[in-house]
């Protein structure tokens, strides 16, 4: 059987997709991935992703240069959930840090502190902060 006619897409049609540092195992960041862009994914072995905001495809540093290359594709064993392991360049996350998951809740419980250094400014990237 056909990946693609093995993964569960929700009913808008979309599975969620967590890419992984492929050497260090650190998670950098979830997004939203449809048969299309997992399809193209596996073609290129450039990680593209559905906006769900825009509804169109992404390739993850088209615009910031800051890109996945995919080294392996996973699928949990459910089959709605995908794993990319990928070679990250640069920062994974638009607000400029190296993963998505820079912040950890405070020992107080309530709050969140950043816990990673930005590694890039998000205005010199995307021409916003």
């Amino acid at each position: 059987m056909n990946v693609l006619d093995t993964v569960k897409f929700d009913a808008q049609g979309l599975a969620p997709a967590i890419a992984q540092d492929a050497e260090t195992g650190e998670v950098l960041m979830v997004a939203w991935m449809n048969r299309e862009a997992l399809s193209r994914t596996i073609a290129t072995r450039r990680a593209t992703y559905w906006s769900r905001s825009r509804q169109e495809f992404w390739v993850k540093g088209a615009t910031s240069g800051h890109l996945q290359h995919v080294r392996e594709v996973r699928v949990d064993c459910d089959a709605d959930v995908i794993l990319l392991k990928v070679e990250q360049e640069g920062a994974a996350c638009h607000n400029g840090y190296r993963s998505c998951f820079y912040r950890a809740v405070a020992d107080d419980g309530e709050t969140l502190e950043t816990v990673d250094a930005r590694l890039v400014d998000p205005a010199s990237v995307y021409g916003r902060s």
